[in-house]
């Protein structure tokens, strides 16, 4: 197996360590190594700080997330019962262990404290209760990673509030009112586009005793003026919505944190350690 070849790297600086670091990790694979290698000694000619301020930055980013990643894993435990024999084969079991990998797999989605809450709920939820298949949760990790904490903040809404209308949502959220023509209104109904595409919420529609949807009947709508007809507003106070069935079990699993269990906290942990 070749070897790296050092002589390429500065022999001074935190440049040098660094990048000889990275190569420690390429460990074996002589293609990256080389890369690695070439890189670092265009890089020691020119601009050194520059580049080790780049690098250190992004270990930092890497090892930021290391510790949310951690934080949460430490939650998701603390709220599970370690004596449930059944939530351990569960926790265990190949399927939950491909669904922790898929949550924690793109960490640098996971944007703000509430999408780590609902990471963090999710799968306590998925660990410990059964109502929806794996599928449908693993549905519900994507939604996370690629919805805004908004989409969220509007699917609760609906939840709280079922038969809600546009401009029922806006006000309960507490936006203030602005033009239909403005860039916040063109937002809003893209958001409420999103959703609706996705699966997550719908108009509300009637439905027979065996859960079919009934036909809405056109009698009683207006159609006095046969002249133009303004668009229906952003802030539509008309059509009510609801949450489909998915977006109804998303909220059960992302959205209702279990209590933790077990008197656990990651800082009491990173004290024992630096002990």
């Amino acid at each position: 197996m070749a070897k790296n070849d050092d002589s390429l790297l500065p022999d001074s600086g935190n440049t040098g360590k660094i990048i000889r670091g990275l190569l420690q990790i390429s460990g074996g694979i002589p293609a990256v190594g080389g890369l690695l290698s070439a890189v670092a000694g265009a890089w020691s000619e020119r601009d050194q700080e520059k580049i080790n301020d780049i690098i250190e930055e992004y270990l930092m980013r890497i090892k930021d997330e290391i510790g949310e990643q951690k934080k949460t894993l430490a939650e998701i435990f603390a709220r599970l019962d370690a004596q449930d024999m059944t939530v351990r084969e569960r926790f265990e079991s190949n399927e939950y262990q491909a669904l922790l990998k898929k949550a924690f797999r793109n960490w640098s989605e996971i944007d703000s404290e509430d999408k780590r809450i609902l990471i963090r709920n999710l799968l306590s939820n998925a660990a410990s209760t059964n109502i929806t298949s794996d599928d449908v949760v693993s549905l519900f990790i994507e939604w996370i990673h690629k919805y805004s904490t908004l989409h969220f903040t509007v699917i609760g809404a609906i939840y709280n509030s079922k038969g809600i209308t546009r401009g029922g949502v806006w006000e309960k959220i507490g936006k203030d009112k602005v033009r239909e023509d403005s860039a916040e209104a063109d937002l809003y109904k893209l958001l409420f586009r999103d959703l609706s595409t996705g699966g997550i919420i719908r108009q509300h529609k009637e439905k027979d005793a065996y859960g079919n949807f009934m036909i809405q009947s056109q009698a009683g709508r207006s159609t006095k003026s046969s002249g133009p007809k303004a668009a229906t507003s952003a802030f539509d106070r008309e059509d009510p919505y609801e949450l489909t069935s998915l977006g109804e079990q998303f909220v059960h699993y992302a959205m209702t944190d279990l209590p933790p269990k077990l008197g656990f906290s990651v800082n009491e942990e990173k004290d024992k350690t630096n002990a």
